[in-house]
C-alpha cells in the first residue's frame, strides 16, 4: 500500500495533465459507484429499505445489483490504461504489480471480515471465534478478478480476451446446469456454486445471510464475474481507439442496448440472478455499464459539462480506502455503547427515527453516512494524500 502526496510520483506535466482530463469520465464513474455502494451497504436499517436500494431476491435485478458489477467493469475499464505501462517492462515486473495487489486487497477484505474482532452478547463485550469467519466477501472477488483478468488480457491480448470472456460465459452456464440439482439447477439449495465453494471452505466460513450457509461472493460464481472485468478493459481500449468523441458515444450505447436485450434473452434458460451471478446477469450489467460509460463521456467530455463531476472524483479519487472505511466506521458504531443502545442504533433512533418516517429515517442515514465520509474524501484530495495498493 502506498500514500501518493505532492512529494511523490504525481506528475504535473502538461501531458500528465491531459491525460487526466480526458478521461474524467472513468473516475466519476468510479467515483458514482463507491458512493452508492456505500449508499445501499449503510441503510439505518435493513427492515426498512426502499425497493430500489435492494437486491432482488434471488432471480431478477435492481438498480442494486448493478453497483458491485460495475465496479468490476471500472477496474477493467483502468487496466486498459495501466497495462500500458508494462508493454515497456518485463513480465517479472508484471506479475510481482499484480500478485502483490491481488494479495493485499484480498488481505484488506480478510481485515473487514474479522473486524471489529470482537461483539457484544448480554452487554459483554467477547472475542470472536476467528475459526467461523467469512473466508469470501467483495474485495475477495474484486481481488481475483484483478488478479486472473489481468493474466488473460496480457497474455491473451484483445481478442483472446474476448474469446475467453465468452468461453467463460457458456462454460459456466455448462457447469452450473449439468452439476446441480437436475430438478432447480439454479435454486439457492441446488446450485453448482454452492456444492464447489463446499468442497473447499467449510459451511461455518460462507455467508449466512441467506438462511443457508451460502456465500454470493463465493469461488465458482467468481469465474463468471472476472468477465464484467474483461469488458471493462475491452471498453476502455475502444474508447482510447476512437477517443472521447459523440462517434464513440453511439457506438457504446448501441453496444450496450445490445448486449441488455442478450441478457434479457438468455434470462428466459438462465435466469439473471447475482448471488450465482449467472451469464445472463453478467451480458445484462455490461451493458447497462456501456449505456453508463457512454452517457458520461457524452455529458463530461462531449457536451463538456463538468460541475458537478467533483463530488464523484472525491470517493474516485480513493476508492478502496474509502470504502474500506466505510465499514470500519458502522462496525465501530455497532460495538460502542451509548446507554443501552448502540452507538449506531442511538444515532438512528434520536436524530432521524424520532421525525421521519421509517424508511425515510433509514434512507436519510445511509446519505448522511455518504456525506460524512465524502468529507473524509474531501479532506484527503486537499491534502493530497492518495492511498493505494
Amino acid at each position: 500500500m502506498s500514500v501518493i502526496s505532492p512529494s511523490g510520483d504525481i506528475s504535473t506535466t502538461g501531458n500528465e495533465k491531459l491525460t487526466r482530463q480526458r478521461y474524467l469520465a472513468l473516475d466519476v464513474l468510479r467515483g458514482l459507484t463507491i458512493a452508492l455502494m456505500i449508499l445501499v451497504n449503510t441503510p439505518g436499517s435493513w427492515s426498512t429499505i426502499y425497493a430500489p436500494f435492494k437486491h432482488a431476491a434471488w432471480h431478477g435485478f435492481t438498480i442494486t445489483d448493478l453497483v458491485f458489477p460495475t465496479f468490476l467493469f471500472v477496474v477493467g475499464n483502468a487496466m486498459s490504461f495501466s497495462m500500458r505501462k508494462f508493454r515497456e517492462k518485463g513480465d517479472a515486473v508484471f506479475l510481482k504489480k499484480v500478485f502483490k495487489r491481488t494479495f493485499l486487497i484480498f488481505l484488506i477484505g480478510l481485515f473487514l471480515s474479522a473486524f471489529p474482532f470482537f461483539y457484544r452478547s448480554g452487554g459483554e463485550l467477547l472475542l470472536k471465534d476467528f475459526s467461523s469467519m467469512r473466508i469470501m466477501g467483495v474485495l475477495q472477488r474484486i481481488a481475483l478478478c484483478y488478479f486472473f483478468a489481468s493474466i488473460i488480457v496480457k497474455y491473451f491480448r484483445l481478442k483472446g480476451s474476448i474469446i475467453a470472456g465468452l468461453v467463460i460465459l457458456f462454460g459456466y452456464w455448462g457447469i452450473m446446469y449439468w452439476f446441480g440439482d437436475p430438478a432447480a439447477p439454479y435454486s439457492l439449495e441446488g446450485n453448482a456454486a454452492l456444492k464447489f465453494d463446499l468442497l473447499f471452505i467449510s459451511p461455518e466460513n460462507l455467508y449466512k445471510g441467506f438462511g443457508i450457509p451460502f456465500d454470493p461472493e463465493g469461488l465458482l460464481s467468481t469465474l463468471p464475474a472476472i468477465v464484467n472485468v474483461i469488458a471493462g478493459y475491452v471498453a476502455g481500449v475502444f474508447i482510447q481507439r476512437l477517443g472521447n468523441n459523440l462517434n464513440t458515444v453511439w457506438k457504446l450505447v448501441a453496444a450496450g442496448i445490445i448486449f441488455v436485450i442478450l441478457g434479457e434473452a438468455w434470462d428466459l434458460i438462465f435466469p439473471i440472478n447475482k448471488p450465482i451471478w449467472t451469464s445472463s446477469y453478467v451480458l445484462l450489467t455490461i451493458g447497462w455499464d456501456l449505456i453508463l460509460i457512454g452517457a458520461m463521456i457524452w455529458i463530461i467530455e462531449v457536451a463538456s459539462f463538468k460541475k458537478w463531476t467533483y463530488f464523484f472524483e472525491v470517493f474516485g479519487k480513493n476508492p478502496l480506502f474509502i470504502f474500506v472505511m466505510s465499514g470500519v466506521f458502522v462496525m465501530l458504531m455497532n460495538i460502542i455503547l451509548i446507554g443501552d443502545s448502540t452507538m449506531k442504533g442511538w444515532i438512528y433512533q434520536n436524530l432521524y427515527l424520532s421525525w421521519l418516517t421509517d424508511y425515510n429515517a433509514s434512507l436519510l442515514f445511509a446519505i448522511t453516512y455518504v456525506l460524512l465520509l465524502w468529507l473524509m474524501g474531501y479532506w484527503m484530495d486537499k491534502k493530497k494524500i492518495y492511498i493505494k495498493v
